[in-house]
């Protein structure tokens, strides 16, 4: 070997020992991506690669693929190389890793960037269990399941600290497949939000859309706030529901919590005066998934930390069974304050349970368990003593005892008058019922009945007189009975007799109205009807007849009234002192009212009131 050739060989090896070692010294290039390494289908993605000052150019791999996978010049100051990704795709899901090339050689490997695409499946489902209201020190499990049959899942903690959990999924009986993560000691130190998604083990870059956001609640001991609803708790399918949630510690958030829900809405806080804040929750139509128990939560923007909780509501959706039961009331719609009153709601169908609800009420309504009678199953609620705070219409329904929250039909409204009592609120009906102008002609046609009852007996008491007239050996004819005629019978009794029988309404309570139903005032009236026969002798001076009452006299008609006079003359000559037997039957309807009393009229006659008179003669 000539010396050249030699001197050249050596030059070789030194110059390869020193490249290699050179390599060797250079850093190791830092791969990231932004805006992050999960990325939604769709996306755009940039993968950064930097290494020390002088790169001429970057290299990017990917595992999987033929190296390289792509080549970038470095940028100025040319510690930097820049690989772009316009749309994220399934194919750009993977691990990838760079290297640079610098004056002295190729750079190591960079450790690996897991590139993940989301959006390739559907979203899983994420729940708390048992509820996502979890008390301060307690424990939940976080359960993340799909359809999709996705053997892993990925569960993440947003905030700080941020954490991830890879889980294994089980297969479920009806073929879902799920993760249960127990999480421990949970605090309001914090807040606590997860996340998941669900991926095969085959493809671990390619994940599904991220389930809805899961925040735990963790209550704290600040003022509980009010929760209502305008519409009130029975609602039917189908009508818009609004819940309000307020408070006048002055929240700037409110969450909504359904018992046996997941779902966690949050709505910010408004102030519509002073100290107040509020927010609403539209619940949109309701339908049988809105029915249930729900309780609200204020919170403030700058702390974890939420309220205790508000009293529960109850939301009742009627109209989801086929039955409409019917609503009665004993002893009628119309009563005195202190009365017992029973509200019987009856159905035909086999229910277990009654609720009776009043209009406008913001308590929830009455529960009780039904009865089967008479081959009804019923419920009688009673309200003893009732009081004006009891007026109101009234609406019954029938339910389950599975899901006490889904109700039939409502009743026909029933309303219920209360008056007397001093309580505020007090009013009476609106409108009288059909009972009350009924009980008004019943009066009068019982009154008319009775009258004709003792029509027999008032002409039996005629024949009795007319057969003692005739033993004591009377000659005179009888004369015709035209209104008041004297009696020839020297035999009858001096004494009055006087045969009553009265039909009359029992006295109602106090405060009780029965309305004329031509006649209504504000005062309560009391309404008699009766019928009165009388059996009298009185005696003629001066050609006048003496009558039981000067009122029979003054409804005569003019002509019977002349009659009257010419048969008292007539009879003055025969027997100016005789005394004259009269039978009369009087039908009277009168009307009394309980009003404050008024001095009487200084002519001393009392009040004249209306009568019907059919007069009898007897002689």
């Amino acid at each position: 070997m000539t010396p050249s050739l030699t001197a050249l060989l050596c030059l070789g090896l030194s110059v390869g020992l020193r490249t290699q070692e050179q390599a060797g010294t250079l850093p190791k290039p830092t791969i990231w991506a932004e805006p992050g390494s999960v990325i939604p289908s769709g996306s755009p993605v940039t993968i950064w690669c930097q290494g020390t000052l002088g790169v001429r150019e970057f290299r990017l791999d990917k595992e999987g693929s033929s190296p390289p996978w792509d080549t970038q010049p470095s940028l100025e100051p040319g510690d930097k190389g820049k690989f772009s990704i316009s749309y994220m795709t399934k194919s750009y899901a993977g691990r990838y890793h760079c290297y640079y090339l610098s004056p002295t050689g190729w750079a190591k490997r960079s450790g690996p960037l897991e590139l993940v695409v989301t959006g390739a499946h559907s979203k899983p489902t994420l729940s708390a269990l048992p509820s996502p209201v979890v008390t301060s020190g307690g424990n939940v499990t976080l359960q993340c399941g799909s359809w999709q049959g996705l053997d892993r899942f990925i569960l993440t903690k947003e905030g700080e600290p941020k954490s991830s959990w890879t889980l294994d999924a089980q297969r479920g009986r009806h073929g879902q497949t799920q993760a249960l993560l127990p999480v421990g000691r949970v605090t309001p130190s914090h807040r606590w939000t997860f996340r998941c998604h669900g991926f095969y083990r085959d493809t671990p870059q390619v994940w599904s859309a991220p389930s809805d956001p899961l925040e735990l609640l963790v209550p704290g001991v600040s003022g509980k706030p009010s929760l209502l609803t305008l519409q009130g708790p029975v609602v039917a399918s189908g009508q818009s529901l609004t819940l309000q949630c307020r408070s006048d510690v002055g929240y700037d958030r409110f969450a909504l919590s359904q018992e046996g829900r997941q779902a966690l809405p949050q709505r910010p806080g408004r102030q519509p005066q002073a100290g107040l804040s509020q927010a609403d929750f539209p619940l949109g139509p309701v339908t049988i998934t809105h029915a249930g128990r729900y309780i609200c939560y204020g919170g403030h923007n700058l702390s974890s930390e939420w309220s205790a909780p508000s009293d529960p509501l109850d939301i009742l959706v009627a109209g989801l069974f086929p039955d409409t039961p019917f609503l009665s009331v004993q002893p009628g719609p119309l009563v005195a304050s202190g009365e017992n009153v029973t509200l019987l709601c009856q159905s035909g169908s086999t229910r277990e349970i009654f609720l009776l609800s009043k209009e406008g009420a913001a308590q929830p309504p009455l529960r009780l368990r039904s009865k089967y009678r008479g081959g009804h199953f019923q419920a009688e609620f009673s309200m003893s003593p009732v009081t004006s705070a009891h007026n109101g219409t009234y609406r019954c329904y029938s339910s389950l005892s599975s899901n006490p929250y889904l109700l039939s039909h409502a009743s026909a409204p029933l309303e219920l008058a209360v008056s007397g009592g001093s309580e505020v609120g007090a009013r009476p009906p609106k409108e009288p019922g059909p009972q009350t102008g009924l009980k008004w002609y019943l009066n009068v046609l019982i009154g008319v009945l009775v009258a004709f009852v003792l029509l027999p007996l008032v002409l039996l008491v005629r024949h009795w007189g007319q057969s003692r007239c005739r033993k004591s050996g009377a000659a005179d004819p009888e004369p015709k009975d035209t209104g008041l005629q004297s009696s020839s019978c020297p035999a009858a009794a001096a004494q009055d007799q006087a045969l009553y029988a009265a039909v009359k309404d029992t006295q109602p309570e106090d405060g009780v109205q029965l309305d004329h139903p031509q006649n209504r005032q504000d005062a309560d009236p009391q309404e008699g009807t009766y019928a009165q026969v009388n059996h009298s002798r009185s005696r003629l001076r001066r050609g006048v007849a003496t009558s039981p009452s000067s009122l029979s006299g003054r409804l005569l008609d003019p002509k019977d009234r002349q009659a009257e006079e010419d048969g008292q003359r007539d009879g003055q000559a025969a027997a100016s002192e005789a005394p004259q037997d009269v039978t009369y039957a009087q039908l009277n309807h009168s009307t009394f009212r309980r009003e404050t009393a008024t001095p009487a009229p200084q002519s001393g006659e009392p009040p004249e009131e209306p009568s019907v008179y059919a007069a009898l003669a007897v002689r």
